[in-house]
């Protein structure tokens, strides 16, 4: 396994830049953002001329590479919501968003198949997360899931014309943010190998949820991991709950963002779990944690996940030592 950057975490630094930071760390792969405006790589660019090539030989001078392209905005408004809550990402009606969404998906596999990057992280999104639960319209969630396979499935044929997976993160506000939805996923697009997951640990634990159980039950659909903690805040939560509104710096909040090791996750069994799943991929690291600045996240991650890392898998007991 080797340990990433997204590099979305310094979207105030040039690419190049983010690369001998995280190079000089000791990091071995980066996670590129791909959506609308931002800095690090314009896919529409990346498919020009040489544009693919050089890139290739920066990132490889570093001694990286690109572990996977995230566009989590632009694949949100493929199922939603519409309206003002998406504006920012994009404006327009509801199937003006649904278009674009659906073309700039399409266009970052493309992209990925450009660079030789096998995977594009990202969310498949939800009309309303408020369906979850079967009041006022039992029905809701379930009317969901069918437009999940009918938008979804077209994006993915285009996704293995180009050789590219798509690695969808659970999260809140998504119709895909636990175990059940995460295997129903599957089972809806009949397990179709273009699809998959991007195991964030810190989205699901928020839940009450051990995380380990998502590891051993989607086993081969990990495609791409996160190196993000969640902090249950034992003092907290029984007056703020673990789903809080408001500011991230709240003090109070039962719930917040954090680097590895400094959070509720169990970091020696997450990565016990994806030895034994066969996952050898990488962990990109992402910095949310409102209570340190990005330097401190990056330079205490990679110092803790580091030591961790199986090396290589038990070789089985040598039964002559016993005769």
């Amino acid at each position: 396994m080797k340990i990433g950057l997204f590099t979305a975490t310094y979207l105030d630094l040039q690419l190049e830049e983010v690369y001998k930071l995280a190079s000089g760390l000791g990091y071995e792969a980066v996670e590129i953002p791909a959506f609308t405006g931002n800095p690090h790589l314009d896919i529409e660019e990346i498919l020009k001329p040489n544009r693919a090539t050089d890139l290739k030989k920066l990132t490889q001078s570093y001694g990286l590479v690109i572990s996977a392209l995230a566009n989590h905005p632009e694949g949100q408004i493929v199922l939603g919501p519409f309206g003002k809550d998406t504006d920012a990402i994009f404006k327009g009606t509801k199937e003006e968003k649904i278009k674009f969404g659906t073309e700039r998906m399409i266009k970052t596999a493309q992209a990925a198949n450009a660079l030789e990057v096998p995977v594009v992280t990202g969310f498949i999104g939800c009309e309303n997360f408020g369906r979850f639960f079967p009041w006022p319209y039992s029905k809701g969630w379930a009317d969901m899931e069918v437009e999940f396979v009918e938008r979804w499935g077209k994006i993915l044929d285009k996704f293995g014309e180009y050789g590219v997976k798509f690695a969808h993160e659970p999260h809140p506000n998504e119709l895909v943010y636990n175990v059940e939805t995460a295997l129903q996923a599957v089972e809806l697009l009949g397990g179709r190998k273009e699809f998959g997951f991007n195991f964030d640990p810190a989205n699901l634990i928020y839940l009450g949820i051990d995380v380990e159980n998502f590891i051993d039950a989607l086993g081969k659909h990990i495609l791409h991991v996160h190196a993000k903690d969640g902090e249950i805040v034992a003092h907290n939560v029984r007056r703020s709950g673990v789903i809080p509104q408001g500011d991230w710096q709240r003090l109070d909040r039962g719930f917040r963002f954090r680097i590895p090791g400094w959070g509720s996750v169990p970091w020696k069994k997450v990565i016990t779990e994806l030895s034994m799943i066969g996952y050898d991929y990488v962990m990109s690291y992402e910095h949310e944690d409102v209570t340190m600045s990005r330097h401190d996240g990056i330079t205490k991650t990679i110092a803790y996940l580091k030591p961790l890392l199986i090396e290589k898998p038990y070789e089985g007991r040598n039964d002559v030592l016993f005769n």
